[in-house]
Order: C-alpha cells, then structure tokens, then sequence
C-alpha cells in the first residue's frame, strides 16, 4: 500500500513551505489525553486565529501578530531555510510588547471542559434576526460584532466576545459531546451545533441565543457541519457514511449523498457555493456536485484504493479533516499517514505536500495564503498555500456560480463544452 499512485514520484511533489507554528508548554502530566487540537479557526474578516491547545484552553492570537512573529522569528534565525519559526505559548504571555488601546489583544480563555468545536461568527454584513415581535434583547449586537463560539465536552457551547475575551452566553441543551459549530456566512449570527447526540441545533443569537429549530436525520455521532456561503444550505456530516444536505430556510432535508463507504469526519462547500468537499476514514476526499448529489472528483489516500468492505475498516490512511482554499482551485486534506496535501481541483494528484505527525485539523485564513493544521499535542503548524494566479475563465466561472444551481446553468441556451465548464464537469 502506498500513500500515493504509482505514476506519481514522493520526490518529485513539491514542498509546501513552512511558515510557523504555535507551541505550547510542555509538562509530564501533558502526555496524558486531552492535549489534542481539536479544532483551529480564522475570524472572517481575518483578524484573529483562535485554536483549542487542550486541558479546556482556547487562544485567541491577532494573526498579523503571529504573521509577524514568524517572519521576525525567520530573520533572526539567519538564512537557513530549515529553522523552526515559533511561538510559544509562554513568549506570547511575556508581556514583552504592550498592545496600543486600539490594537487587538491576545486573550487565553478557559472553558471549564474539553473544547471540541470552535466558530467565529460576525454580523458583518449586518442581517436581522429572524425572530419576530421581540422588542427586548439582552444583547445588541453592532456591526463590528465578533463573537467566539466553543463546543464542550459536557453539551454546552460557550459564547464569548472576542475583543474583550468575555463569556456572554451559555447555551445548554445538547445530551452530548459538541463536536463541531458553524455560523451562517451572511451575518446574522445563526449558529448550528453538530454533536454526538446525532442532533443538529439552530441558535439565534441575535435573539440572545435562543434555539430555533433541531434537525434530525442522522442515525449516529454527527461529526462536522458547513454552511454555503450564501447561508441557504447546510452539509452535516457524521458515523455512517451520512452526507446529508439540508435547506436551512425551511429546515428540511433536501437529500442524502451517497459514496462513501466509512465515517464522514469533515465537509466544506467551495466559496463560490457550487461544490462540496467531504472527508472520509474510507481514505478519500469526494468532491460533489450537491445540487444534484454526483460525484465530481476523488481524491485518494491510499493506492491501490482499498475495496468498499476494507475502506469501512481500521487503516492508517483516515482523512481527518478538508478544506477548501479562497481561491476556490486547491483544496487541503490532513491523513493519518503524516502528509498534508494541497490538491488542485484540476488535477487528481496532490500539487504539494507536507509531513505532518498526529494531524487532526485543518482551515486556510480568510485571504487563502496560509493553511494551519492542529495536532494531538496541543501545537498548530502553518504553511503557504500554493500559488498561482487564477484565469478569468475561472474567475467569471465563479462569479456566475454565486448566483446560479447547477439545474440553472443547465437551462442556459449556451454549448455543451461551456456548460460543463460552468458546472464543474471538466476539472
């Protein structure tokens, strides 16, 4: 068994660069669980970096400062390109640089429990709340709002605020672990809790974190959940093989997707709403067409490709955890075989790669230049993102598909190569 095809040389990939990483103390009783990094988490507008470093912390870092710190930390390691660059919990504390009273701030919170799941939610562009007749709210939230969400251990999920690192609300109603949360990209500050309950739960939290509606269809732990980014539909993923896709304006299933033959662990829709990424312990990345539930592209892990019986088992290759670039051409998978891969959705080899022990999780920043990936020990590692400069096919390609279904294209009086250009089919 080999990590990747026989027509493709190890060697001959390149090398995703190393920016930095974020370390944190190490003491004997830290050996034990619950160290893991569960989760890592870019604010949308690109101002701060938030990640679960285990033993019920959460840091949230400015990331221009941890920008900064690595390239500082590479200039005083000299010229050699293999230095460590990093930052460590105890030299972020140091206290060495006083933040001015309109920089933001580094805070170290506690959550009282295991922190699984991690969200940044913002109301910008400012969106009402959906509930009606309520003159009163406990909380009013502006248009710079940038709110935290943790999921815990115990069921709860903890609001915090992200300037000031204060607890505004505790929301308690899942029987279970919450292992995953996201907020609807369009601001209006709807979040949905994913948990090993089988559940999925609707908050509004402009309506001072009240829940909205439960969704259930998933038989078993629902692993990881993800908005479009038009807000109007979610993909939940969980124990099963259970890829469903939900219509979040009427809260109903819209349908299941079928292709995977083991536990789905991660799911993430491309910027520009038209496709769907979900990653599997069957050792593969699928890559959908979700308004007509197809399959566009897999990306294997594993070659040969185990048969469906030996997929649905252990193995050493599991992906972990998928995300989709800004860019909306490369996508990022984390394995349990110590790589980190950039594919392009062009090519059905990965475009670079990293080594990578005990990987769990993975997200690029707001921008797409860097990718972060949290690990069993606590620590988050970073690499460039790969470059290269998209084509106004590709651009106007996306630009069409924010506003268009698949079944719209479709409907266009225009040739058949441009229409399965525009829907993908040619990738």
């Amino acid at each position: 068994m080999a990590s990747f095809p026989d027509c493709v040389n190890e060697n001959d990939l390149d090398k995703a660069k190393f920016v930095g990483e974020l370390l944190v103390p190490v003491a004997p009783f830290d050996q034990k669980s619950g160290r893991e990094a569960w989760t890592v988490a870019f604010a949308p507008n690109g101002s701060y970096f938030a990640w679960s470093q285990g033993h019920r912390i959460v840091r949230l870092i400015p990331w221009n400062k941890c920008l900064k710190s690595f390239s500082l930390s590479a200039g005083e390691e000299g010229t050699n390109p293999t230095s460590p660059r990093h930052l460590s919990r105890q030299n972020s504390d140091g206290g060495v640089t006083i933040p001015l009273a309109d920089e933001p701030r580094e805070h170290t919170i506690d959550c009282g429990d295991i922190v699984w799941g991690l969200a940044f939610g913002s109301s910008v562009p400012e969106k009402q709340s959906r509930c009606v007749n309520i003159e009163w709210h406990r909380f009013k939230f502006g248009q710079d709002q940038l709110l935290l969400a943790t999921g815990l251990n115990n069921g709860r999920i903890k609001i915090w605020d992200v300037y000031s690192g204060k607890l505004l609300l505790n929301l308690m109603d899942h029987t279970d672990v919450v292992r995953d949360l996201t907020f609807a990209p369009d601001g209006s500050l709807m979040l949905v809790s994913a948990s090993r309950d089988k559940t999925l739960r609707v908050w509004d939290l402009k309506d001072d974190g009240n829940m909205v509606k439960v969704l259930r269809g998933h038989q078993n732990w629902v692993h990881c959940s993800s908005f479009s980014p038009d807000s109007s539909i979610l993909c939940s993923v969980g124990a099963g093989k259970a890829v469903l896709i939900w219509n979040m304006d009427k809260y109903t299933l819209i349908r299941k997707l079928e292709g995977h033959h083991n536990d789905v662990v991660s799911c993430e829709f491309s910027p520009d709403g038209a496709l769907l990424a979900t990653a599997s312990y069957d050792t593969r990345v699928i890559v959908w067409d979700h308004h007509k539930g197809t399959i566009l592209l897999e990306l294997g892990h594993l070659f040969p490709p185990p048969s469906p019986i030996f997929a649905g088992g252990a193995n050493d290759r599991w992906v972990r955890s998928v995300s989709f670039c800004p860019d909306g051409r490369h996508i990022a998978s984390i394995t349990d075989d110590r790589f980190v891969r950039f594919w392009s959705i062009e090519e059905r080899a990965p475009q670079a790669i990293a080594s990578l022990s005990n990987g769990l999780c993975c997200a690029f920043s707001a921008e797409g230049s860097v990718l972060a990936a949290g690990t069993r020990d606590g620590s988050v590692h970073f690499w460039e993102a790969p470059r290269s400069i998209a084509s106004l096919q590709h651009m106007c390609r996306m630009a069409l598909r924010r506003l268009l279904t698949t079944q719209q294209v479709e409907a266009l009086a225009i040739p058949t190569p441009l229409q399965d250009y525009l829907t993908y089919k040619v990738v």
